[in-house]
């Protein structure tokens, strides 16, 4: 989902007390580093691939033993209506930063990011797109990542959110679409008051081999934002025939895992001519350029089977920084 505005404040606000004793009960050996190492950086890690010790992206989803101590953030969740993804608390220490960034991995354009601060002073700042808000405690927040954004913590306090990744569903929606036509958080949650229904969890998350409709997808979302260029509609067309090509293979073997070298050969063969006809040199809106997207999006993510290795990474960049 991308939103129209930098910011999104959704009408639903949750009790700041309940949640701050539940984050306050945790042991501190459950905060961990960020996995960048960015220092003031650190988080607990609440939903992970088989609710293990991992900051890892992909696989089935599982609370950890830190979510199954919090009821009350689990019956946030419950009520927010996710399908839940990697999830965490995120802690950013007195006089610490998130620094200038885009999340255009391929994780965070197939999922909506949600905010719950809980712990937080008037110094935090969050901008994004040259928008800055403070998202005070109980509030619930989404943003468009796929604008530059960077978050400051000027006060005295360390600030703590609750940050909730999850694909579109429809309880969200519905809250997304209040929100947009203006309407405003009541009373925030009291404890037991919110939805019983079982925590969902996502189960599949990337794909085997990725459909020739999914490239499409993609492809189609970089266009979109793409700035005028003369070597665009050259590139968006290299793009459209590696579509084509993908799936003729698709067409023959689906997920087999024997054409797998095929599927490498013919899309490092296209990336490589892609970049050759200039996507580096194309830039989007937000001024990152269709090299790294289609790379991210696209090229990093086609295959995900657990044989051979992976295509080949995307070269080193200075900038955008992107997030883990």
């Amino acid at each position: 989902m991308r939103l129209t505005t930098p910011f999104l404040k959704l009408p639903i606000a949750f009790d700041t007390a309940t949640l701050a004793a539940e984050v306050n009960a945790l042991p501190e050996s459950a905060w961990v580093l960020h996995p960048n190492k960015f220092p003031g950086n650190e988080a607990v890690r609440f939903v992970t691939p088989g609710g293990e010790a991992t900051d890892k992206f992909n696989g089935p989803m599982q609370p950890t033993e830190y979510l199954e101590r919090c009821p009350y953030i689990m019956e946030v969740m419950a009520t927010l209506g996710g399908v839940w993804g990697r999830s965490r608390l995120m802690g950013l220490a007195p006089g610490a930063e998130v620094t200038p960034h885009v999340d255009a991995h391929y994780h965070w354009h197939t999922h909506m990011r949600i905010h719950v601060p809980i712990l937080t002073n008037p110094g935090v700042e969050f901008t994004c797109d040259e928008e800055t808000v403070h998202m005070a405690a109980g509030e619930c927040w989404t943003f468009d990542s796929f604008r530059w954004h960077e978050v400051h913590n000027r006060g005295l306090e360390r600030r703590v959110h609750l940050v909730l990744d999850t694909v579109m569903t429809g309880p969200l929606w519905d809250l997304v679409d209040a929100a947009q036509n203006g309407a405003v958080a009541g009373p925030p949650m009291r404890p037991g008051s919110g939805s019983r229904a079982p925590l969902l969890f996502e189960q599949h998350n990337a794909p085997k081999v990725m459909s020739a409709w999914e490239i499409r997808s993609h492809a189609a979302f970089a266009a979109s934002h793409a700035q005028p260029h003369p070597q665009l509609e050259i590139v968006l067309k290299r793009l459209d025939r590696f579509a084509d090509c993908w799936q003729a293979l698709w067409a023959q073997f689906g997920t087999d895992e024997a054409a797998l070298p095929a599927y490498r050969r013919l899309a490092n063969e296209a990336r490589t001519e892609i970049h050759a006809l200039g996507a580096p040199q194309i830039l989007l809106r937000n001024h990152v350029d269709m090299g790294l997207v289609t790379d991210q999006l696209i090229f990093a993510n086609l295959i995900m089977a657990p044989v051979e290795r992976p295509l080949g990474r995307s070269p080193p960049i200075a900038r955008p920084q992107l997030a883990s």
